[in-house]
């Protein structure tokens, strides 16, 4: 199972506000800089960050984006389940792209969907708050790279 880079960037603004525990307002390029990644992907990812309310956003020369929910409200396994596109570990299960001949005998599209379930299961046990215990350690990190 892989994450596509869009759930990934989700994860890294949100853990990066999370990290600000006086709720400042964050500018995008402020993000960007920090984790060496584009502010055009970044503008996107917190456009829909905030459609879903995960971030509140204030427009303007002093604007930017703060948490618009409390860390223990946002659950991993939900955020990735609406971040990602789809979940097709294989071909047989897009049944309106099926060709592989083997799928009414094969075995592992069954297996598979216990893998995914299993991680899910796994991500739905933990929110932003469980990923951002160690804030001192990641406001050093966040710091560091901001010098």
């Amino acid at each position: 199972m892989r994450m596509t880079q869009y759930s990934d960037y989700f994860l890294r603004v949100l853990m990066y506000l999370a990290a600000q525990m006086d709720g400042r307002l964050v500018q995008i390029k402020e993000i960007a800089d920090t984790y060496k990644i584009s502010k055009n992907h970044l503008m996107k990812v917190t456009h829909e960050l905030s459609k879903l309310g995960l971030i509140r956003t204030v427009r303007g020369r002093n604007g930017g984006i703060t948490l618009g929910k409390k860390p223990e409200e946002i659950n991993i396994g939900e955020l990735i389940r609406r971040t990602e596109e789809d979940f097709y570990l294989v071909e047989c299960f897009d049944a309106e792209h099926n060709k592989c001949i083997i799928s009414p005998a094969c075995k592992l599209r069954g297996v598979l969907n216990k893998a995914l379930s299993a991680y899910f299961e796994v991500l739905d046990q933990y929110t932003l708050a469980d990923l951002t215990r160690n804030v001192d350690q990641l406001q050093t990190l966040f710091s560091v790279e901001q010098e």
